[in-house]
C-alpha cells in the first residue's frame, strides 16, 4: 500500500500537486492510504481532489482509505457523504492492518 501525505491546507494551492501525487502512485497498481494527519483544513477543491482520487482508485479495481483524520475535516467530509465511500483509520499501522 502507498501512502500519499495530505498537507497542513488542502485547497486550489496544493490540490494540483496532491492530485498528481495520488494518481502517480495508483498507477503503481496499489491501493492508496491518504494520511490526513497534518491536514486541518480542507476546501471545496480539496474534497473533489479526494473523490476523483476514489472514482480513480475505483477504476483500476483499487481502494482510497483515509487516515488520521481531523474532527474538523471529519465533519465536512461525513456533512458531504464521504462516509459512504471511504473507510476512516485513525493512524497508518491500523490502515495496513485492516487491508
Amino acid at each position: 500500500m502507498n501512502i500519499q501525505k495530505i498537507p497542513t491546507k488542502l485547497d486550489v494551492e496544493t490540490s494540483t500537486a496532491v492530485q498528481q501525487n495520488i494518481i502517480d502512485l495508483l498507477d503503481q497498481g496499489q491501493s492508496i492510504a491518504l494520511d490526513f494527519s497534518s491536514c486541518k483544513f480542507i476546501s471545496s477543491v480539496g474534497l473533489r481532489v479526494v473523490l476523483y482520487s476514489f472514482k480513480y482508485a475505483v477504476s483500476k479495481n483499487l481502494s482510497v482509505f483515509l487516515v488520521g483524520v481531523d474532527d474538523y475535516v471529519h465533519q465536512v467530509m461525513r456533512l458531504t457523504g464521504f462516509e459512504k465511500h471511504f473507510k476512516f483509520y485513525d493512524t497508518i499501522e491500523e490502515c495496513i492492518a485492516n487491508q
